[in-house]
């Protein structure tokens, strides 16, 4: 399933280039801080192992990299990716302490790793940007060892009319928000219309389905503003 925002050339590159080295503080900002409590209650949710390994997809800065390595305390490499070489260096910087991740610039769509190698695939408000859906999918379910899980923390629909009236007039803000903190407010423009655009709970759910994940559900979390969502490969 190819994204049609996601697919006009170089566009996710050029926002991700414009907004990478103030990206911590804009989450803090657009979610006020509850993006944190989301990807806790991601690793929550996994709740790995101390011989388990993980592929973070869509990286970031390392968010939940960090966050697994916390957790399990172990000092297994883990691997981080991320189509955008200043998102990585900045997530190197962040996280120098952390001897045990390899970073690889890749996209989501072809991976440079091993089939069958991870515990753990999770992808955290990195799928909305691919270009291909069904590819990314593809690429997580080849990397996983059979056992292993995938988990998709990602914006979603909001399934009571209330909060999602009061949702839809706060994001008309968050590019005004980008503009006075970051200086820029295209990023976020992109950044709302590819959340407007993105499948559903249950079309995420049929998608995994068709790429071969079994135990296929999904967790909301805040009213539906994200879910987590989760399969494994048998």
């Amino acid at each position: 399933m190819q994204q049609y925002l996601q697919n006009k050339k170089g566009l996710v590159q050029s926002v991700f280039d414009r907004v990478y080295d103030k990206y911590d503080l804009m989450n803090d900002f657009m979610s006020i801080g509850i993006h944190r409590i989301w990807k806790k209650n991601l690793i929550n949710m996994m709740s790995p192992s101390l011989k388990s390994n993980l592929i973070d997809v869509a990286c970031g800065t390392g968010d939940i990299g960090k966050l697994f390595l916390d957790n399990t305390k172990i000092d297994l490499p883990i691997t981080c990716v991320d189509p955008n070489k200043g998102m990585i260096s900045k997530g190197k910087m962040k996280l120098e302490k952390y001897n045990n991740i390899n970073w690889i610039n890749s996209k989501a769509e072809k991976l440079p790793v091993s089939d069958n190698t991870y515990d753990f695939y999770t992808i955290s408000f990195g799928l909305r940007n691919t270009n291909n859906i069904n590819k990314a999918l593809s690429e997580a379910y080849r990397v996983l060892k059979p056992g292993g899980r995938f988990l998709c923390l990602e914006f979603s629909k909001i399934q009571n009319s209330n909060l999602d009236f009061i949702y839809k007039n706060y994001s008309k803000l968050i590019p005004l928000i980008g503009y006075f903190v970051v200086g820029e407010k295209e990023p976020y423009e992109y950044l709302i219309e590819s959340i407007k655009n993105f499948v559903n709970q249950e079309e995420l759910i049929s998608l995994m389905e068709e790429s071969k994940f079994k135990k296929c559900f999904y967790r909301n979390l805040s009213g539906g503003i994200v879910s987590i969502h989760s399969g494994w490969k048998f």
